[in-house]
């Protein structure tokens, strides 16, 4: 008694259906990220803002000076603050000037809870609370620091 099994192969309409999504999708998404395309914000106050300059000093430390009054708002010294210099760092370095950080940042507590830290050079926004409470903090103080905000 020889048994015969018929094996039907896999739909073929389904197998392009599937690779045709699958292709669309990532084409979609790469002309996105390609064109800019970003999810707006929700519409939210401005609460308080200030442009802020980081000026590192020999002895490690950073002064943090209010970019329009040029008054002295905070002085970091060595060896702290870690998220603040790692943050600045980093956009220094998207802005190509070998990790100068003396340019103008902008921090914004927004009504809707986010604190966000601009780089107006470059147009690249950094919401503040995605790296967690602690770090948030610490821009939140320069923020308050000297009452200057607008």
């Amino acid at each position: 008694m020889s048994q015969t099994q018929s094996i039907q192969p896999f739909p073929r309409g389904a197998l392009l259906g599937a690779a045709a999504l699958v292709g669309i999708t990532i084409v979609s998404a790469g002309t996105a990220r390609l064109v800019g395309l970003k999810q707006p914000h929700p519409v939210a106050a401005v609460l308080a803002a200030r442009d802020l300059r980081f000026e590192d000093k020999a002895d490690g430390s950073i002064v943090v000076v209010d970019a329009g009054s040029g008054q002295t708002v905070d002085t970091l010294p060595p060896g702290s603050n870690g998220f603040i210099r790692a943050s600045l760092r980093s956009l220094a370095k998207r802005r190509q000037f070998d990790g100068n950080m003396s340019q103008v940042f902008h921090i914004t507590a927004w009504s809707d809870g986010r604190l966000t830290l601009d780089d107006p050079s470059t147009g690249n926004p950094i919401e503040l609370e995605a790296f967690g409470e602690t770090n948030e903090a610490a821009f939140a103080k320069l923020l308050h620091v000297g009452s200057q905000s607008r």
